[in-house]
């Protein structure tokens, strides 16, 4: 998940068999990058992703012993734990995923064999393109394929998702890991995270979807996400006071936010009030994507890094920096972080015949600006998990 160039997946393959021998199977699943709709996840809102071809690649070879040990071809590391006592392993913080996700199919039923794994990936870690929901989904498809059970792609999210929440810690919505799941190639998905109703939305003819990753990178356990789903919770403890229906932020309007105004700390209010706006973009968003609205829909993706900005205070100096340029550029209909925040990456929404001259601009001007080295990623909208075909 290190790599800055596309995987090749008969390179992988290859050292895969090499620690692992022929009997191996080969399984994938994609990071995604969030168009529009940030910070509403957790809030049972709306979110449009996009699985991306960018992709976590595991190869596993069961066994009959029930011992896990998994080979980081990235990390260069191996790990190995029992599936009857999993615990933590502080040494190689990123087996966690994997160790989560065994816990949680085992809590589920599914009895696990053990298994030797290798996986690697191109999805940039930190970067806000869900490289972690990638290796948990990519690592749920291969131990269920395992035990031969198949399972919807909404359960294996939730699965994955318990694991990131419970085991490794991090509070995440359902977004990443349903978009890695149920991704479909040249579409976006609009997700309902209340009632988990999808449906897929064909991205507008004659547009690219550029990834600029910032170099900057925040750990977001140890970050203040956290601390933004406990104010939005707390926000929906005080209003609940005056709207007795309201479970969640998906129950508030925003007549009733500014009705209610009073109760609220300045700050929280500020957070519920970009949680609601946000919402409103996503379905608006959706609609210019079905029309081919494009300049709309790239204004919609500028009001939403604003309002990330301004009052969810999630971005920093290098992602504003990096969606300034990116505004500045021929052909940008519109930019704006994408992911959790306080570093990682910028989505903007480019004519296709000017793709290349962005991404080839883009970079030196924010290496001048800010002496960080970018990377450039000129996106395709990809399919979710799978097996791979031998």
């Amino acid at each position: 998940m290190r790599n800055t160039q596309p995987m090749q997946i008969e390179d992988f393959k290859r050292s895969a068999l090499a620690i692992l021998g022929d009997s191996l199977r080969l399984f994938r699943a994609p990071g995604r990058v969030n168009i529009i709709g940030e910070h509403t996840d957790y809030n049972d809102g709306f979110v449009l992703p996009a699985a991306i071809d960018r992709q976590v690649l595991i190869a596993v070879r069961g066994l009959p012993e029930r011992k896990v040990t998994v080979h980081s071809l990235d990390f260069s590391e191996t790990s190995a734990f029992s599936l009857d006592c999993i615990e933590h392993d502080h040494e190689h913080p990123w087996s966690n995923y994997i160790r989560g996700v065994c816990l949680v199919l085992e809590e589920a039923g599914y009895r696990l064999p053990g298994a030797e794994v290798v996986f690697a990936g191109d999805v940039p870690i930190g970067s806000g393109l869900s490289s972690s929901a990638a290796l948990e989904v990519a690592t749920a498809t291969a131990f269920l394929s395992l035990v031969q059970r198949q399972i919807p792609g909404e359960q294996v999210a939730r699965l994955c998702q318990q694991a990131e929440n419970q085991f490794v810690g991090m509070r995440c919505g359902i977004m990443d890991q349903f978009a890695s799941a149920l991704g479909r190639a040249g579409h976006a998905i609009l997700i309902d995270c209340c009632s988990l109703a999808y449906r897929p939305i064909p991205l507008p003819a004659g547009v690219r979807l550029i990834v600029s990753d910032t170099g900057v990178r925040r750990g977001l356990v140890s970050s203040e996400y956290n601390t933004r789903r406990w104010q939005c919770e707390e926000a929906v403890a005080i209003l609940a006071r005056a709207l007795p229906n309201a479970a969640s932020l998906r129950d508030v309007t925003l007549q009733q936010l500014q009705a209610n105004r009073h109760l609220l700390p300045e700050v929280i209010y500020r957070r519920v009030r970009h949680v609601l706006t946000e919402n409103e973009r996503v379905l608006n968003a959706a609609k210019m994507m079905q029309t081919g609205d494009l300049p709309q829909l790239g204004h919609l993706l500028n009001l939403s890094h604003d309002s990330l900005r301004d009052d969810y205070e999630v971005s920093c100096s290098e992602l504003d920096t990096m969606v300034a340029i990116a505004r500045g550029q021929r052909g940008v209909y519109g930019s704006r972080m994408t992911g959790a925040g306080f570093g990682g990456c910028t989505i903007s929404l480019v004519a296709e015949e000017c793709a290349a001259d962005f991404a080839g601009r883009v970079g030196p001007a924010y290496r001048e600006a800010t002496g960080l080295e970018p990377q450039v990623y000129i996106c395709s909208a990809a399919a979710g998990a799978g097996e791979v075909a031998p």
